[in-house]
């Protein structure tokens, strides 16, 4: 994967960049973690420059948010609502859940797109909820913009940093991630065992 990445690069250059990023939010096997630091390396070697480099990786994170920003968007919060009702019983959801996490998103929209494009692992998931609670288009870009434009720069100048080394970028990065989801998933064990209890207490 990393070659064919290199040579998609070093083929198309910038646009390269912008179509793997467009690509690891819809693919998520194709890691930023990766596509980053191999531009950052690449404008270390004088193939491209850092701003460039940084754009690019702006550019293509935003353009690959935009699939599920308008599937939530068109489907909409009742008809979520309504499947979480009829199927979401083994996701442990139900619409009412489904209700306050849209609530919850429209206070805290802003912030969670901005700070959520920081986190692998959910950062490309945020565009549902975003569409979902009908958040302004402009409002979503922008601050899609800015998070993906810390993560890109932060990742590319890691990169540009380690040179040859650029693929430890990921191995630092990996772990990280994965702690984030085993939060997120302790998280769901939490609340499902805590919603099990409810309905046994419920019983009696």
């Amino acid at each position: 994967m990393i070659e064919w990445m290199q040579n998609l690069m070093d083929s198309m250059g910038y646009l390269g960049i912008v179509l793997l990023m467009i690509l690891e939010n819809l693919f998520p096997p194709i890691p930023s973690e990766l596509i980053m630091p191999a531009a950052g390396f690449a404008a270390a070697r004088g193939d491209l420059t850092f701003a460039g480099v940084a754009l690019a990786g702006t550019l293509g994170s935003v353009l690959g948010t935009l699939p599920l920003y308008f599937i939530g968007k068109a489907f909409g919060e009742e008809r979520i609502v309504k499947w979480a009702d009829k199927h979401g019983a083994w996701l442990t959801l139900d619409g009412n859940e489904i209700r306050k996490a849209d609530d919850w998103f429209d206070r805290h929209g802003s912030k969670a797109v901005l700070f959520g494009r920081l986190i692998p692992g959910i950062r490309s998931l945020l565009s549902l909820p975003a569409g979902m609670s009908e958040m302004p288009l402009p409002r979503f870009l922008l601050y899609s913009a800015i998070g993906s434009g810390v993560w890109a720069s932060l990742l590319a100048y890691a990169g540009y940093a380690l040179g040859e080394n650029y693929e430890k970028v990921s191995h630092i990065v990996d772990p990280a991630s994965k702690v984030i989801l085993a939060l997120v998933a302790l998280y769901l064990v939490w609340t499902f065992i805590k919603r099990k209890r409810a309905h046994i207490g419920e019983g009696h």
